[in-house]
């Protein structure tokens, strides 16, 4: 028995989506954001483990720590004053970080909790613009601020369903439910009125003769609109949640083992690394204008050591280029303030940031993005061996 519509009866609620976007928008680019979500996810990765492997990034006395590109910084960037009291706590900001790149780029990759994942990224790129690249010139010389929208993107998409785990536990919490495969499939509007039995003359029987347009419409909305259309949670969407929470967990898991047994090779290998930046440190006293660093004798050629300029609390770098000659410098790179360190192997300076070079005799600059050299510190051996400078 077929039943009349009431003539009066309220159609339901239908929520627009910005910009008279088509019902489920953000899912049509889909397609050609793949490359970009695995790009993303691969590089935040790779950086994590990156950290993760390298001990001298928990090191206090290597020149490319976390410890020292807090203090460089908390000198140099806009929100220095945010930065200043994490100095103290660097090894925990670098396991922050780092984890957080874990799970932002496992996320990614497999496309489990996307937004999440993207937003975690957005975030964490935003905080790197302004503490690290903020003050790059031109702008587009610094990375973190290309990360930062290239995320957008897939805040707005998510996961998709191609190559996606979420679109895998949809499917899953959807058929559980006895509900309709949420896969999607583009179709002009055009071509739904033209097939739509619903469509009379402009109007649309099934929304009570309401202007026929694609928002509301039964074929391209479905009997189970999406979430922002209805603008509740159903059961599928809880059944959706605690799937996605469970693979997760397990992903999660995984992980941290895969995690922790790249940062035990990696440390466990690390004293048959050759080249790089060596970590000595010297121990520094004062005495009238002059700072003494240490003994001259604990820096062999072609190695160096950092010390604290007393005079700016910045980090300053010493290096003896051959027997009996040292020079030292602050070790702020004019550029976006990352602490420099010495390459043994190359026999420069590197800014390990934005690679920028210097000369190690000199302090200028070989290649950008740097626009000026370090600042030069004037050095000398005392008569008791040890190493002054001021």
């Amino acid at each position: 028995m077929k039943t009349r519509p009431v003539a009066n009866a309220k159609a339901p609620r239908s929520y627009r989506l910005p910009f008279k976007a088509p019902p489920r928008a953000w899912a049509l680019a889909e397609w050609s954001l793949v490359p970009l979500r695995l790009f993303l996810g691969a590089t935040f990765l790779y950086a994590s483990l990156q950290k993760l492997a390298n001990p001298d990034f928990f090191n206090a006395k290597f020149s490319g720590s976390i410890q020292a590109q807090l203090i460089a910084y908390s000198r140099s960037s806009p929100i220095g004053a945010l930065i200043r009291p994490l100095e103290h706590v660097g090894v925990e900001m670098g396991i922050f970080i780092a984890v957080t790149e874990v799970a932002v780029g496992v996320g990614t990759l497999l496309g489990l909790w996307g937004r999440v994942a993207a937003f975690g990224g957005a975030l964490l790129s935003l905080m790197l613009f302004l503490a690290v690249s903020f003050h790059s010139s031109p702008y587009y010389y610094g990375a973190d601020i290309v990360f930062f929208f290239a995320w957008l993107p897939l805040i707005i998409s998510g996961g998709g369903t191609r190559l996606s785990f979420d679109a895998v536990l949809a499917r899953r919490a959807a058929h559980g439910a006895a509900v309709a495969d949420p896969e999607l499939v583009v179709v002009p509007f055009a071509q739904v009125q033209h097939l739509c039995g619903h469509y009379n003359a402009g109007k649309c029987n099934v929304q009570h003769n309401a202007p026929c347009q694609p928002h509301g419409c039964p074929v391209l909305e479905g009997h189970r609109p999406s979430l922002l259309t209805r603008g509740r949670v159903d059961h599928v969407d809880r059944r959706a949640v605690v799937l996605g929470a469970s693979s997760a967990a397990v992903v999660a898991g995984v992980t941290a083992v895969a995690a922790g047994s790249t940062a035990g090779l990696g440390w466990l290998l690390h004293g048959k690394r050759s080249g790089g930046s060596p970590s000595g440190a010297t121990t520094t006293t004062q005495s009238g204008s002059k700072q003494s660093i240490g003994q001259a004798s604990s820096i062999a050629v072609n190695q160096s050591a950092n010390f604290t300029v007393a005079a700016s609390g910045d980090p300053g770098i010493v290096i003896c280029t051959k027997s009996g000659q040292f020079e030292a410098y602050d070790a702020v790179c004019p550029h976006a303030g990352c602490t420099v360190g010495y390459s043994a192997s190359s026999k420069q300076i590197v800014c390990p940031c934005h690679t920028s070079i210097f000369d190690p005799a000199t302090g200028n600059v070989i290649s950008g993005p740097a626009l000026s050299g370090l600042t030069k510190l004037a050095i000398q051996e005392g008569t008791d061996g040890n190493l002054y400078v001021s």
